[in-house]
């Protein structure tokens, strides 16, 4: 007898759960399930993005990383360090960044499936796993790079160190929560959240006196605060960049701004969450107790981890009110990795084998949907339009390249003017940029060190202050030469529309 679709597809959803479930097999399943969502997220990446240049943010880690130091402008310096490793083992291109973002949740998932693994039992860890790969941060949303993608198997690695820390009394685990708790604010401060989330549900336990006695906890503080030393130090000799970028960039918000950004923030994380945890939930079909027993685990091990997932989720709502300043959801991607254990672990919540199974199916069918998709989802984007610096670098790049050589036969080193850092990402020869010009936020730049290398410049001809400013650095260098050039990006052999920039080389001088 012939066997209906959704027949066929629960099978292979139940040989793809017995296979990640089995004790002696169900770590090479694993690995290899999570090297297959990590390459179809990247193909899609590739091809979804195709009519575009990499996001403007992405470029800008990779010109930090051609700048090694101890901080930046905007954020600490661990994510532009991963990016520096990155390329250099991989070449500089869009498809080879799309795979390192795709391996950020891919490899968060791993830790998720480590921590699920000491609350739940095998179907349901399989299940858990299955449900996080719904949420738009671990698929779609982390194919832009940026620090808040670095953040999510850090806050991941954090979680887990932590937990197996406090409930072993280990050291090892202790010291690598400290290490993982560094490299999270040495990637954005936002982690101060996790931090304070994770010492108030250390304190608000009631075993807190017995881990505190042991080494565990001071082990964490030390490894933790020596590996951050170095960028507090940097913070203060450099008169704290970041921090006067935020404040710059976030205004005070009116307390009403500042409450409805907060309310915002939560709905939007909910709403992120919302699939996986409505499907949890029917399947368990859970009743009241089971939902008291959810949110208020009765056991001291579920507890501790249920504090440590909604305490850093919910902290930025007070200090948002409190500091008077606006917070958004997407804030709230890398908070997630208790998710199943706070979902599933109840032993009053039981999911039936077949629902295990259609929800492993769902979860392999939906990011192979998003695959067939992609090249709709180019022509729907290209259609719809996108600013100049995430559509044009690549191809005013190949004529800046050109005018340079014509110029000089010196390496290109220093890129400046409109969309430096997405020119400095395309051209061959890895240059640093010198975005508008200016010397705050590109602190690796001055004055000095372009007259040494000279410096190649392009603006879009409307913008009449980047013109202004290229002309007049190039009127005070001899040889310098200019040029136009018009560009218009297509995709799937649709035309976009047409920009002229004016390109100028400034040779060393």
């Amino acid at each position: 007898m012939t066997r209906r679709p959704l027949e066929v597809i629960e099978a292979a959803g139940g040989r793809l759960r017995a296979a990640l479930a089995d004790p002696v097999r169900g770590g090479r399943a694993l690995a290899a399930t999570l090297a297959a969502y990590a390459l179809l997220w990247a193909l899609y990446g590739a091809i979804a993005k195709s009519g575009q240049d990499v996001h403007p943010d992405m470029a800008e880690l990779v010109t930090w990383a051609r700048e090694p130091a101890l901080g930046y402008f905007k954020h600490p310096p661990f994510a532009a360090w991963l990016t520096a490793a990155w390329f250099a083992v991989f070449p500089v291109a869009d498809w080879s960044y799309y795979l390192l973002a795709a391996l950020m949740p891919a490899l968060a998932l791993a830790l998720i499936a480590a921590i699920a693994a000491d609350y739940l039992d095998a179907d349901e860890r399989v299940a858990g796993l299955a449900l996080m790969t719904l949420v738009p941060f671990f698929g779609v949303i982390a194919l832009k790079f940026n620090v808040n993608t670095v953040l999510i198997p850090l806050w991941a690695a954090t979680a887990l160190c932590f937990l197996r820390a406090f409930e072993r009394r280990s050291a090892l685990w202790g010291a690598l929560a400290g290490a993982c708790a560094a490299a999270a604010m040495l990637t954005k401060y936002w982690s101060v959240f996790l931090v304070i989330g994770l010492v108030l549900a250390a304190l608000m336990d009631r075993r807190r006196r017995d881990y505190l006695r042991t080494a565990s906890p001071w082990i964490t503080v030390a490894v933790g605060g020596a590996l951050i030393a170095p960028h507090l130090v940097w913070l203060v000799t450099n008169e704290f960049p970041p921090l006067r970028y935020v404040s710059a960039a976030h205004q005070p918000a009116s307390l009403v701004d500042s409450a409805r950004s907060a309310l915002t923030y939560l709905l939007g994380s909910a709403g992120y969450v919302a699939l996986p945890v409505v499907i949890a939930l029917a399947a368990a079909r859970i009743d009241r107790a089971a939902a008291h027993d959810l949110l208020w685990p009765q056991d001291a091990a579920r507890r501790l981890a249920a504090r440590a997932f909604f305490l850093p989720l919910l902290l930025p709502v007070f200090a948002a009110i409190a500091l008077a300043v606006e917070i958004t959801s997407i804030w709230s991607m890398s908070a997630f990795a208790l998710l199943p254990v706070v979902l599933l672990s109840s032993p009053r919540i039981a999911l039936p084998r077949p629902a295990v199974d259609r929800i492993v199916a769902f979860a392999v069918a939906f990011p192979l949907v998003m695959l067939a998709a992609s090249p709709l989802v180019a022509v729907a984007v290209h259609r719809a339009g996108l600013p100049p610096e995430q559509t044009q670098g690549s191809l005013v790049a190949p004529a800046l390249d050109a005018l340079w050589r014509a110029a000089t036969p010196a390496p290109l080193r220093i890129v400046g003017g409109d969309n430096a850092f997405a020119l400095a990402f395309y051209l061959p020869e890895r240059p640093s940029a010198f975005p508008d010009f200016n010397t705050a936020e590109a602190i690796w730049m001055d004055e000095a060190r372009v007259r040494r290398d000279g410096l190649a410049m392009a603006c879009r001809a409307d913008n009449a202050g980047c013109v202004a400013s290229a002309a007049r650095r190039a009127a005070a260098v001899p040889g310098a030469r200019t040029a136009d050039v018009t560009v218009a990006r297509t995709s799937f052999g649709l035309a976009g529309a047409p920009a002229t920039y004016r390109l100028w080389a400034l040779p060393p001088h």
